[in-house]
């Protein structure tokens, strides 16, 4: 186990800035997600400003210092951003090595990737991450490189071979990706030949969304209490109560600060929201940041382009964390509030009517027609039996009377055959 201690700098010019005490919490999370660090210590640091060249002041570095020799720490985590140069200078202040927050996630994704895709993500993220960090590497202008066809030279030289190498397994990575990325594509035409429509579950990190995945569809996605438990996305078929036959698709977790390496990396899995036809923004209602998630949500959402008509739920999940009068008055608000709905994914409550939501936000209610076919048209006839969406057959001079009862995504399989 690594000993790890988190830092929160309180960056007091910062008029955005989140709750200390909270961010210090989600932070310690994030840390809790690796299974190899100890966290033996946490500390929000109040700044006025960053200094430029340590982050924190001269006074804090010594004390932080001492602490960290006494509890005997190997790697300090920093909730926020930390240049290159504060990094390599702090490291050599401390003598621990140092990470942060865009690091930490990187690290985290690395441990969880779990698909082919996922894995070229992560590498490709964490390759543009250290490209800018190159500078850390060397600590004096002399350090020569030998052999491999290669002429030593001073540390810029090294560097820019660094650099280099890093651009071409960059080059190589994306190729891989966009193999990958076409056979998505591949899979997505595939199901557009039998059109279900897509639900797609978004939101915050550790909101509940595999969980609600897992209820509704019976599969045994990983749902834990933890930061980040679903990296790679999941899609099953699920037939709703209403019915309707949908893909229900679980992806990976939004969180404030999301780095911008990561976005880009992770389009083409969050894709899949790009493509859905309703998007579910799953809340932890319980959490005291709630509002705030939900925004970095939203920010994120609209970084990637969702269209303005989508159509979007949104999902109060966790009610069973809450007591009974909170729960009562989070129930009569969400009742006033259109396409919002308070639920407990753990116990079932409120889904029923979340999913006939869906239902009809999908246009997938049911409904009768009477169809004339051909005596021709014998492959169509037998479609529809074999589905059984046929409530009655008269045969008649001009072809089949067929009365059937069927949704929009059944007729638009039918005419697609």
């Amino acid at each position: 186990m690594t000993r790890a201690w988190v830092l929160h700098p309180d960056i007091k010019s910062d008029r955005d800035r989140r709750d200390a005490q909270m961010a210090l919490e989600e932070a310690v999370s994030l840390a809790h997600a690796l299974p190899e660090l100890e966290v033996v210590g946490q500390t929000v640091v109040p700044l006025p400003r960053p200094h430029a060249g340590m982050l924190f002041g001269s006074g804090k570095i010594a004390e932080l210092k001492e602490r960290f020799k006494a509890e005997e720490v190997e790697l300090v985590l920093v909730d926020g951003p930390v240049s290159p140069v504060q990094q390599r200078n702090l490291e050599k202040e401390w003598k621990v090595k140092l990470l942060d927050r865009t690091g930490l996630i990187l690290e985290i994704f690395s441990d969880r990737a779990a698909t082919r895709e996922g894995v070229l993500q992560v590498e490709m993220a964490h390759l543009s991450y250290q490209r800018t960090r190159l500078v850390r590497a060397w600590t004096h202008l002399e350090r020569q490189r030998g052999g491999l066809g290669f002429v030593g030279g001073p540390g810029e030289t090294q560097i820019e071979a660094d650099r280099r190498a890093i651009d071409e397994q960059l080059v190589r990575l994306r190729r891989q990706l966009d193999k990958v990325v076409k056979t998505r594509e591949l899979h997505r035409k595939a199901r557009a030949k039998v059109p279900y429509p897509i639900v797609a579950l978004v939101g915050y990190t550790n909101a509940g969304k595999s969980t609600l995945f897992n209820r509704l569809t019976g599969a045994e996605v990983m749902a834990k209490d933890m930061l980040f438990a679903t990296l790679d996305p999941t899609m099953r078929r699920v037939e709703l109560p209403t019915g309707a036959d949908v893909i229900l698709s679980d992806t990976v977790g939004f969180i404030s600060d999301l780095p911008t390496e990561l976005v880009a990396a992770f389009r083409a899995t969050l894709e899949e929201v790009l493509a859905a036809d309703v998007i579910v923004h799953v809340r932890d209602i319980s959490h005291p940041e709630t509002e705030e998630q939900a925004r970095d949500v939203r920010t994120i959402l609209d970084s990637l382009g969702v269209a303005e008509d989508t159509a979007q739920i949104e999902l109060w999940n966790k009610l069973d964390r809450l007591d009974a009068d909170q729960a009562d008055a989070l129930r009569q608000r969400a009742s006033r509030e259109d396409g919002t709905y308070a639920v407990s994914a753990l116990s079932g409550e409120g889904l029923d009517a979340f999913l006939e939501d869906v239902t009809r936000k999908l246009g997938e209610e049911k409904r009768r027609e009477v169809l004339v076919l051909g005596y021709d048209q014998g492959r169509q006839r037998a479609w529809l039996f074999e589905k059984g969406l046929v409530e009655q057959e008269i045969p008649e001079e001009d072809g089949y009377h067929l009365t059937v009862h069927w949704s929009a995504s059944d007729r638009a399989r039918f005419d697609s055959l």
